[in-house]
């Protein structure tokens, strides 16, 4: 049995700026933090005449062409696997639908695994831009690149997003101290809220392709904010981090109606009145994860398991997409 994991993913700063609608004509940039929180696929032959795949659904096919779940048939038809002996299963530590990148670490862990399967090697950049490959340009998701390619790469990774389809990956230049204690003082809960990435990055698509001012000038100062906590973490200053984090919040609200509602809101001035000196809601929006930069972790988990909000502890993951 071959078992690939892909890690899951919390956006730092300027996540917005690698949708192609935006980085293509103005150049994008984030920064993102692989979380040691993941999703998993596994596959196998089988003596069985059929294709077997085991998610949130049970599917007994014939031919790849028969298959319903877009991801895993794209995958199979570039990869030229056409089966019919194989099992695919795939379970994950976190729910899709939280503002993680399940989708993006999903299509990466079912790639290495498919590359494994023909025994070949699949470079960490060659992996997130099939992956890119599949969900923009075959499958016409409005979404970005940066959940494959940090699922790929893993880490503290900066990504800078070319107009020319590119994308420049380095690791963050910051001490191993300062990591240490960004990922000590990160603090994330779940609003409960679950949707599709796609269904709240539509409205930001549509308006950045019609070169929507308003839309343009708020990505423009969410790609800066995204340079500033690259440097900002880079020299240490932890502090000033969640303070960009706030306006980086104040300006994602203002690119979709369905970014946030009145209880999202709420507990996000319960997290700022509980020693949060910043803090967002990962991924479109909508629903998901809130995640928090506090000094003052003991005050602030208090606040929130008096509120029944349910934490999930995170932590960096340097090892990128794998095989176990």
């Amino acid at each position: 049995m071959i078992i690939a994991r892909s890690p899951l993913r919390i956006s730092l700063g300027g996540g917005g700026t690698d949708l192609p609608s935006y980085y293509r004509e103005h150049g994008g940039f984030v920064l993102s933090a692989a979380i040691t929180q993941y999703v998993y696929v596994t596959m196998q032959r089988t003596p069985l005449k059929e294709i077997l795949l085991r998610y949130s659904q049970i599917e007994r096919v014939k031919t790849v062409a028969e298959i319903r779940h877009p991801i895993v048939r794209e995958a199979l038809k570039l990869t030229g696997i056409e089966g019919p002996n194989i099992e695919i299963s795939t379970l994950a530590d976190i729910p899709a639908g939280t503002g993680l990148g399940s989708s993006g670490s999903f299509a990466t862990a079912l790639l290495k695994a498919l590359y494994k399967y023909k025994r070949n090697f699949i470079h960490p950049r060659e992996l997130a831009e099939t992956a890119c490959h599949i969900e923009i340009d075959l499958l016409k998701e409005p979404i970005g690149k940066q959940d494959q390619f940090i699922a790929s790469y893993g880490g503290v990774t900066a990504f800078d997003f070319r107009k020319d389809d590119g994308v420049d990956a380095r690791s963050l230049n910051a001490s191993e101290e300062t990591l240490d204690l960004l990922e000590d003082n990160l603090v994330m809960v779940s609003t409960g809220y679950y949707r599709a990435a796609s269904s709240v990055l539509k409205e930001q698509d549509d308006r950045s392709k019609s070169n929507d001012k308003e839309m343009i000038d708020n990505l423009h100062r969410v790609r800066e904010l995204g340079y500033r906590t690259r440097d900002v973490i880079e020299s240490g200053n932890l502090t000033e981090f969640g303070h960009i984090m706030h306006e980086h919040w104040m300006h994602k609200k203002k690119r979709s109606s369905a970014m946030t509602n009145p209880e999202i809101d709420s507990w996000y001035e319960l997290a700022l009145a509980n020693g949060a000196i910043g803090g967002k809601l990962i991924g479109a929006g909508g629903g998901g994860f809130l995640l928090f930069y506090t000094e003052e972790k003991g005050r602030l988990r208090a606040a929130f398991r008096k509120a029944g909000l349910m934490e999930v502890k995170l932590g960096f993951d340097y090892e990128g997409t794998k095989i176990l």
